[in-house]
């Protein structure tokens, strides 16, 4: 994969024809702010998006946000790993929008429909692909206290493309892995 691209400030927004994987970590965490309903008060730190078609990778910081929410309306899908309820209600800081008027496709959100609870992105990625997250959001917020941008950025990188290799194990072989106590089992997905 190619290496990130710093996003710009006031860029274009790109073309409708990319289908692009998205992710985001915050500056705070819920218990920083009061409460899981203050989304907006989290504040992005950085942002990644993957073009499915040129593996580009694009970081955003938060006076990009404006930017990245420019790139994700402009594509003809966004897929993510619980977008539409998380990346999406802290992105409503920057910009007011009617986020259902992106094309999304949000992957937990599809699996939770299918086995009827959540599962987190680390146990699908495992029993899946084999692999794991290189950390966890937690971090992801020391990281930014600590002004380790390389290391933030990697690890949003590192999320964004799991969450790429998950979709595209799921559209390749109709279905994907969840661990249990019991090891990994099948849930058929119809994703294209």
């Amino acid at each position: 994969m190619p290496e990130p691209t710093q996003g710009m400030l006031f860029g274009a927004p790109k073309s409708k024809s990319r289908t692009l994987v998205f992710d985001l970590e915050t500056q705070n965490s819920f218990d920083d702010v009061g409460g899981r309903n203050k989304f907006a008060e989290l504040r992005m730190s950085v942002g990644v998006t993957l073009d499915l078609d040129s593996g580009e990778f694009t970081v955003y910081r938060e006076p990009e946000a404006n930017a990245l929410i420019d790139d994700l309306r402009a594509a003809k899908r966004v897929i993510g790993f619980n977008q539409k309820h998380f990346d999406y209600a802290v992105l409503s800081r920057y910009l007011k929008l009617d986020w259902e008027a992106v094309p999304s496709f949000d992957i937990l959100e599809d699996l939770t429909r299918i086995l009827g609870h959540r599962v987190k992105l680390d146990s699908v990625a495992e029993a899946t692909l084999g692999t794991k997250k290189s950390g966890h959001g937690l971090q992801a917020i020391e990281w930014f206290r600590k002004g380790e941008w390389d290391t933030l950025i990697h690890y949003c990188k590192d999320d964004v493309k799991i969450t790429a290799d998950v979709w595209n194990f799921g559209v390749k072989n109709a279905h994907v892995l969840i661990g249990t106590w019991n090891g990994p089992k099948k849930v058929p997905v119809t994703w294209k």
